[in-house]
Formats: C-alpha cells, sequence, structure tokens
C-alpha cells in the first residue's frame, strides 16, 4: 500500500461543492454512527496490539482513539460557539503535541466514552438545525477562513470515516500477523 493511501485510507477531504438535505442527513448518520464502530473496530485488541502504529511514523491505534475524543470535542465546541456568536474566531489546537500528552498512554475507554456522550449531544444538535443554522460560521485563526457548519459538518463526517479507516487497517494487518 503507498504511503498516501496509508496516510489518507479514506481519501483526502474534498470540499463539497454542494450541501443537499440528503448529504446534511447522510454525514450526521456518519457523526452518530461513529464512535460505535469505533468500540467494535477495537473490540478485540489487548492493550499491546492499540500501541501498534497504523502506518510507520503514524500514531498508534490508542493515540487515535484518544485524538478523535479530543478532536471532536474541539469540533463540538466550534459549532456551539458558532450557533451562539457572530462569527466566532475558534482556537486550534497542537494535535501533534496533544497525542505526546500523558492521556494519550491511558486505556482508551474513557475516550471511547466521550466520544459517545460527545456524539449524542452533536446528533442532536445537528438533527435540529435549520438551513439559518447551517450556514453559520466560525473563523479559524491559523488560515483565516471562514467556515460554514455544513463544511465543518462534511469535514468531521470524514475524519471520522478516516481515522477509523486507520483503525480499521491496522486492526486487520494485526489479524494477518497473528
Amino acid at each position: 500500500m503507498t504511503d498516501d493511501k496509508l496516510k489518507f485510507p479514506a481519501g483526502k477531504f474534498v470540499p463539497p461543492v454542494s450541501y443537499t438535505p440528503e448529504d446534511l442527513r447522510k454525514w450526521t448518520k456518519t457523526i452518530k454512527e461513529f464512535p460505535g464502530k469505533l468500540r467494535q473496530a477495537i473490540l478485540n485488541l489487548n492493550e499491546k496490539q492499540l500501541d501498534t502504529q497504523y502506518r510507520p511514523g503514524g500514531w498508534t491505534i490508542r493515540q487515535v482513539v484518544h485524538h478523535c475524543a479530543d478532536s471532536h470535542m474541539n469540533s463540538l465546541l466550534r459549532f456551539k460557539w458558532a450557533l451562539t456568536e457572530a462569527n466566532p474566531t475558534i482556537k486550534p489546537y497542537e494535535e501533534a503535541d496533544w497525542a505526546l500528552l500523558p492521556d494519550y498512554r491511558m486505556p482508551v475507554e474513557s475516550s471511547l466514552k466521550i466520544l459517545e456522550g460527545l456524539h449524542q449531544h452533536w446528533a442532536v444538535l445537528l438533527e435540529s438545525f435549520t438551513e439559518n443554522e447551517w450556514a453559520r460560521t466560525f473563523v479559524h485563526p491559523a488560515s483565516g477562513d471562514t467556515m460554514q457548519l455544513k463544511k465543518a459538518l462534511a469535514l468531521y463526517a470524514w475524519h471520522s470515516k478516516h481515522h477509523l479507516a486507520h483503525v480499521t487497517n491496522a486492526v486487520k494487518s494485526l489479524n494477518n500477523a497473528g
């Protein structure tokens, strides 16, 4: 498998040209289902297997799970800021540095629970959106880009599939090796 395919097993994120109600429902469904799919993917892994890198030079499965909790927590906050403030500037974070913190070495159960609760909240918000709410925006200070919530949903549906593919590919490799 090529390095690009290992790095982006779900492909690179391509912003949609349009946003249909069906797209928004499909992406919301991805958000709803992600925690269960992630839990299922790692269900039979032991602690040593969780410390397997999903690709050479990449994070471990454990780090990916913890990263998803942190990343999606940040995303939910961004959605809430955009819903309650006019075009807020969000706070970025150094995800690679966060992955080196001690909590990324702990068991993954706490992050799975965070994802389950967080995605329940997120899905309830998403399912209640009107067209006006989908059009609400936030600003990312690193790029200066203004992002509508419907594009942020597409991005995080992709992000969920992206990291789930990292994990499932790593688990397949473990199963083939064992």
